[in-house]
């Protein structure tokens, strides 16, 4: 480089002697030089990520967001950023899907089913089919076959810290929350938080007391029914008995009638005289019998609509107490314009027998959105913090499209929807807006899982699903009282049967 700042002097002074045609000459021999070292010299690259702990007291952490491009991942508290560290994504055929997902099972010594028992120490699951975070070599650039590989000693720190439904946001840039309001983001109500845990517990109660009610007006229906149906074999007979006694009656006036000597007539008169009290008493018997058949009958009838009601408040009343310790929880809203619907999660914090916890699906309804057809992006807004009366709101976009808050513009949420789920709403409470529909990983034991469609998904996409698929039947009942998935959409074609929301064992 010396050289040639000093050829570039000599030039200069040869100017003044030789004829232009040589002097521009010389000049574009200067400028050619002085081009190619510029291309020559590597660009200045990005400091690497390095592990860094936020110089304050931290909180509990509310997301965490994975940058492809930086190979880092952030996790925030309600004040900001508390954890960072380098991490090792997906290689390319087997990328790390950028989305939205959340935690949904965390194991401290978890192996490999999928690669020859593989150590992923610190595991934190964000779809069944094995997508995590978890400790693990980090070379430097992406590496893994689809998780987010993080330090051992950094996923040994965290792994207490997180939570079952805990946002993770995947996004193929770097992005960070930003201090967000609207007035379209949920609202709580100051009164209704406050009442929430005593309702919670008088619904309970109710519930229970409902189950009870249930229990024994249906006990009291079927030991009618079977009272009933005891007197009505004993009606029958006794009417049988009467047809009979009718019928001898009758033959003993046809034998008087025919009697033709005193002996034969004082015969008949003694066999018509037993037939007719014969006759007689069996219509008294019958006669009450009747009258008891008819009260029993009454008794059973009304016991049944008594049970069928009494079942009917045990559903109501579960739903209820459902519903009340529902909104003791944080509430995550998805809205699709893929599917212009809108879903609601909550976790209920019931484990699940094969792993994991079960969350509240009973809220999907359509979703009216301005200008359906023009792409909205992806925007996750998180209720970081009380705020006042209010919530204290973030927002992070992943995906290109409206910006945050053009997206909310568009969006009118149902008021009957807003109604159960915005008095109670929660820090740590989410709403997220997509172009995407709900990813096919999306079940009854997970948040949302959203994939974004513009990026490589090798990961996701290599991760095969197991033949035996099990479906998720009446048993979930046990949770919700009933539990609803709304209608088959095409966005679950490939996941769904009627009846009932498919279950996948976990793979790896």
């Amino acid at each position: 480089m010396v050289n040639r700042f000093t050829t570039a002097q000599s030039t200069v002074a040869m100017r003044r002697r030789r004829p232009p045609a040589l002097v521009m000459l010389a000049a574009m021999a200067l400028l050619t030089a002085l081009t190619a070292d510029a291309v020559a010299r590597p660009a200045a690259r990005p400091a690497p990520p390095t592990e860094a702990t936020a110089p304050r007291d931290a909180g509990e952490p509310i997301m965490a967001i994975v940058s492809i491009k930086s190979q880092q991942v952030t996790f925030y508290d309600a004040d900001g950023w508390i954890l960072r560290a380098p991490v090792s994504t997906g290689i390319t055929g087997r990328e790390t899907p950028a989305g939205i997902f959340a935690v949904i099972e965390k194991d401290k010594d978890h192996h490999s089913t999928l690669y020859d028992d593989a150590w992923m120490p610190n595991m934190q699951r964000i779809t069944w089919n094995g997508i995590a975070l978890h400790g693990g070599p980090l070379p430097g650039y992406a590496a893994s076959h689809g998780c987010i590989r993080m330090p051992y000693g950094f996923a040994e720190k965290l792994f207490d810290k997180t939570w079952i439904g805990m946002r993770v946001i995947i996004s193929p840039n770097d992005a960070a929350p930003v201090e967000f309001s609207h007035p379209a983001l949920l609202v709580p109500n100051a009164e209704a938080i406050a009442a929430a845990p005593a309702r919670a517990e008088t619904l309970a109660a109710e519930a229970t007391e409902a189950v009870k009610t249930a229990d024994e007006t249906k006990k009291a229906a079927a030991t009618a029914a079977r009272e009933t149906a005891s007197l009505t074999a004993s009606l029958r007979k006794l009417e049988s008995l009467k047809r009979g006694a009718d019928a001898e009656l009758a033959l003993a006036d046809k034998a008087l009638a025919a009697a033709r000597t005193e002996q034969a007539t004082a015969r008949a008169e003694d066999l018509k005289e037993k037939a007719a009290s014969r006759a007689a008493d069996l219509g008294t018997q019958l006669e009450a019998a009747r009258a008891d058949a008819k009260s029993k009958v009454d008794t059973a009838a009304a016991a049944k609509e008594a049970a069928k009601a009494a079942a009917t408040r045990k559903v109501d009343a579960a739903r209820a107490a459902n519903d009340a310790k529902l909104a003791l929880e944080p509430v995550s809203v998805y809205i699709s314009r893929a599917t212009r619907k809108l879903y609601v999660r909550r976790n209920t914090h019931k484990p699940w027998v094969d792993g994991g916890e079960v969350f509240d699906a009973t809220i999907e309804v359509p979703v009216t959105i301005r200008n359906p057809d023009q792409p909205i992006g992806t925007h996750v807004f998180t209720a970081m913090a009380s705020n006042g009366a209010g919530l204290r709101w973030t927002a992070v976009t992943i995906d290109d499209g409206d910006d945050a808050r053009d997206a909310l513009d568009r969006i009118t949420i149902p008021q009957d929807v807003l109604d159960r789920i915005a008095p109670t709403a929660l820090p740590r409470s989410s709403l997220v807006i997509s172009d995407e529909p709900l990813n096919r990983e999306t079940n009854y034991r997970t948040e949302f899982v959203v994939v974004l469609n513009n990026q490589p998904q090798g990961g996701l996409a290599m991760r095969k699903r197991p033949d035996d698929v099990r479906v998720a039947g009446s048993g979930l009942d046990d949770f919700f009282g009933s539990f609803h998935w709304g209608n088959s959409d095409s966005q679950y074609a490939s996941s769904r049967q009627r009846g009932g929301q498919n279950y996948y064992q976990r793979q790896w």
